[in-house]
């Protein structure tokens, strides 16, 4: 058994499971609260995502690997609780945000901050989710929708980058 900094290799890998799978509980949690509450403005499919904020913050201090497994769970609990449209539409939104914020933090490293990492990630979400819709529905037609959805991605990257600032110092509590 390989130990780093005293601690066995099994036990760091057995907590960084456990955390994944409280931060995937947490993002449960989170569209729970959230899906509890009446839209904040009245356009249909427009939500904060702030079961995201588990998200960014595996991306940002557990890696990519957790971040995605995050990712795909969520996509997983959706298609069980809401179905297979619903999942997939998850899917498509959780995977482009993650992709579009992991090239973020990788080209810009420690020069972008985590609101301009979260808009983008918001923004990508909505594409994401738009474009498995207009494949699953094959309609070009809701292309139009697009310019609610950016405008919306950018608020809603702005509150979960800030909640996330908000909820940090107890988050990093948890690190393994």
């Amino acid at each position: 058994m390989k130990e780093q900094s005293g601690v066995p290799a099994t036990i760091k890998k057995t907590r960084l499971l456990a955390l994944t799978a409280m931060l995937f509980a947490v993002s449960i949690v989170l569209a729970a609260v959230e899906n509890s509450f009446p839209p904040p403005i009245a356009v249909p499919g427009i939500r904060f995502g702030l079961s995201n904020i588990a998200v960014m913050y595996a991306l940002f201090f557990l890696g990519k690997r957790r971040a995605f497994m995050t990712a795909v769970l969520k996509a997983l609990f959706v298609f069980c609780t809401r179905g297979a449209v619903a999942g997939a539409v998850s899917l498509c939104g959780g995977v482009l945000a993650l992709a579009v914020m992991s090239l973020a933090v990788v080209l810009f490293q420690k020069k972008i901050s985590y609101l301009m990492i979260s808009v983008a990630g918001a923004v990508a979400h909505n594409l994401g989710q738009l474009a498995a819709v207009s494949l699953i529905y094959t309609s070009l037609s809701l292309w139009a929708y697009l310019p609610v959805l950016l405008i919306a991605g950018v608020a809603a990257g702005t509150v979960t980058a800030s909640l996330l600032r908000l909820v940090l110092p107890v988050l990093r509590r948890l690190e393994p």
